[in-house]
């Protein structure tokens, strides 16, 4: 039988071939593919977030595999795949802690509005008035979180350490949590100083964080998101923005990615990253690590390590 091949689905993944050849495994590229090439691929190498279409996919007869090298995987649907006998694995729960880290970053930079302050000292517009009163505290606010899965869990325990009383919200209950569940999301909105949004996107929970929510929010409060970009109506976040509805936003993760940097042009408040949340070398070595194991177990007949988990409604 021909050698099988690990397909890179995308070009920014191509840094990852030497570690997969490392590791035995032989790779293509999508945007290079052969004929030859196309009836030996047995697995897809993928960022999860990416959309893959069930018409590419059914280009590939001995396809069995889709490796997420990321937590996420929404842009798989996981359903189809495995009805056709597909499996689809991710790096579960790897780099949650990093994403915490970055979430906290976040909130900080934008709740004392670090970035404006930087450009104000570097560009010589330092006043020395300007210090008295300009930040309000953050200790004593109220920090909910949607979502309270690994990275969701690590947030609250952060913000415990920056004095926040924590509540937090999701469709399904979690009787170990030892902070507060919210009865509903607009509830625990409503409720908030900070909502920082960490839920698995999902595709019932495109669009959750509304407009209803956000201004629920309100106009001294501030919004994060590390989850997924579908997670919020963008057009309404800038809406906010722009009419005082929410104080502001630090966002991570986008509609569209890169997102269009003239959607944001004349958005006030708003502290943006390029999705690196949970891209600390750290991580990615160990999320790298996992996908080649479970593309290794594949190919040798084994149980993978990390399979996604079953598919939930709404």
């Amino acid at each position: 039988m021909s050698e099988p091949l690990a397909l890179i689905a995308v070009p920014f993944l191509t840094v990852l071939e030497p570690a997969f050849r490392s590791g035995g495994l032989s790779t293509a590229r999508a945007w290079e593919l052969t004929d030859e090439q196309r009836g030996r691929v047995r697995s897809i190498v993928h960022p999860g977030e990416v959309v893959l279409t069930p018409e590419f996919l059914s280009g590939f007869p001995e396809l069995g595999l889709i490796a997420c090298v990321s937590v996420g995987y929404d842009g798989v649907d996981v359903a189809w795949c495995r009805a056709r006998g597909i499996e689809v694995t991710h790096a579960r729960g790897l780099n949650a802690e990093d994403v915490a880290d970055h979430a906290m970053g976040l909130v900080l930079a934008a709740w004392r509005n670090i970035p404006a302050l930087d450009r104000t000292v570097h560009e010589g517009r330092w006043v020395q008035e300007d210090r008295i009163g300009s930040q309000p505290s953050l200790g004593g606010r109220t920090l909910g979180v949607v979502g309270l899965g690994h990275i969701g869990a690590a947030v609250a325990r952060r913000a415990e350490a920056f004095r926040l009383n924590v509540q937090w919200w999701a469709p399904r209950a979690k009787s170990e949590s030892p902070w507060p569940r919210a009865e509903s999301l607009l509830a625990l909105a409503e409720a908030s100083d900070i909502l920082v949004v960490c839920a698995r996107a999902e595709a019932g929970n495109r669009g959750m964080i509304s407009a209803q929510v956000i201004e629920a929010v309100g106009p001294k409060g501030l919004v994060v998101n590390v989850g997924r970009g579908s997670l919020i109506d963008e057009p309404a976040i800038r809406t906010a923005l722009k009419d005082g509805k929410l104080w502001r936003a630090a966002l991570d993760v986008f509609a569209q990615e890169p997102t269009p940097p003239e959607l944001w042009a004349d958005t006030p408040n708003a502290v943006l990253t390029p999705h690196t949340a949970g891209s600390s070398n750290e991580a990615v070595s160990l999320m790298v690590a996992q996908a080649i194991d479970n593309v290794q177990r594949f190919v040798a007949g084994e149980a993978v390590a990390s399979p996604a988990p079953p598919v939930t409604a709404g």
